[in-house]
């Protein structure tokens, strides 16, 4: 089952096109790596998937709605409702402790619950750092807190900006594990990075070139990571 389909999507800003005729399917449960040197239109495609852009033209299909001409605020809600978004530089909120800077998420979407904010934080082993301020956690920390704030309502897609970019090799190895545990259990995950190792854990990768698909390939660190999982 596709859970998101682009479908001639192209972005143009002045004279810049920062997107040309991007044509892709991501299946429900798919890992997906999105690479691509500055100015490939890695960011302008995931702002357009992540709902913090509107195509100038095209079609952006999730979950079998069509939400490319959405207004701001219905796609603030989409985005709130279906997408957990994991970014390179974090975005928590210094004054709040991990647990309550996953806690902000869930008051977005509904209602605060104490025990289920702590629960995510378990899911990416910081229960024991819950009560423990941004400026008080490593920057593996710090990612993680948002890992779980991003999974905190139970998103169909999770969407990571460079997600091990501000990251020393052992954080960025316990992020990874992280996401691979969740794909293993089941979730859609679209990667952006410029890191050819993480991009190597994905199922497959998309290669963008001057906004548009250069290539798009498989991963056989993937297959193999699973092949060994299944035995």
């Amino acid at each position: 089952m596709n859970l998101l389909e682009l479908k001639d999507i192209s972005k143009v800003y002045g004279n810049l096109k920062a997107l040309q005729n991007i044509n892709l399917t991501v299946k429900q449960g798919e890992w997906l790596a999105i690479m691509g040197p500055s100015g490939s239109g890695k960011t302008t495609m995931m702002n357009i998937i992540g709902c913090m852009d509107k195509p100038s033209a095209g079609q952006v299909i999730l979950d079998g709605v069509n939400i490319s001409r959405e207004s701001a605020r219905n796609l603030t809600a989409i985005r709130r409702d279906k997408i957990g978004l994991i970014f390179q530089q974090f975005h928590l909120v210094n004054y709040l402790t991990a647990l309550e800077n996953v806690m902000v998420a869930q008051y977005y979407h509904s209602m605060p619950d104490e025990k289920e904010a702590l629960e995510a934080l378990e899911r990416v082993g910081l229960a024991a750092r819950a009560g423990h301020l941004p400026s008080q956690l490593s920057g593996g920390e710090q990612q993680r807190v948002c890992i779980a704030r991003a999974l905190i309502n139970y998103p169909m897609l999770i969407l990571a900006d460079e997600p091990t970019g501000n990251l020393d090799e052992a954080n960025e190895n316990i992020v990874i594990d992280i996401f691979k545990k969740l794909h293993a259990e089941g979730s859609t995950i679209i990667v952006v990075t410029h890191d050819p190792e993480v991009a190597e854990d994905a199922e497959r990768t998309v290669a963008l070139e001057h906004g548009r698909i250069a290539r798009i390939t498989g991963n056989r660190k993937q297959s193999d990571w699973k092949t060994e999982n299944e035995r």
